[in-house]
């Protein structure tokens, strides 16, 4: 499985407390373009209309400019795939325990596009200053280790 698109600040900004995966509605130009790794899901997040989940936020940019529809919109919302019981599931949860749904990473499996879905809940801002801490010594480590 390769990975097209990560969300980098999904780790530092929540804390991640399950995952499921979900498959993504694309059309067959923004399947090319995000297997050449024109696709960025930083700062995204996934919200449950009517009960279907929609990716929004996502930019996947067009893979041939000139040959991509006239009314073509890169960060249009994007249905996601799942199963009605974990679409109640995660209903449920984000709402009742006040947790969010955002996306980690887009990637490969076995020719399809699928959507790494996080449920996570937000970091207060000694969460996150705890969590460079403990980058800075594992990097102060390791820089010792190998000098």
């Amino acid at each position: 499985m390769s990975d097209y698109a990560t969300n980098p600040r999904a780790n530092f900004d929540y804390e991640i407390l399950e995952t499921i995966e979900a498959g993504i509605v694309l059309e067959g130009f923004e399947v090319k373009s995000i297997k050449t790794g024109k696709a960025s899901i930083k700062g995204t997040h996934i919200k449950i209309l009517n009960n279907e989940p929609y990716l929004i936020g996502a930019v996947i940019s067009p893979y041939q400019p000139a040959n991509t529809p006239a009314d073509y919109d890169p960060q249009r919302t994007r249905k996601l795939l799942l199963s009605k019981k974990q679409i109640s599931a995660l209903l449920g949860t984000s709402q009742t325990h006040g947790l969010t749904l955002i996306p980690l990473k887009l990637y490969n499996k076995r020719g399809m596009v699928k959507v790494l879905v996080g449920i996570a809940r937000g970091k207060k801002k000694y969460d996150k200053r705890e969590t460079i801490k403990k980058k800075d010594i594992e990097r102060a480590r390791k820089r010792g280790i190998e000098q």
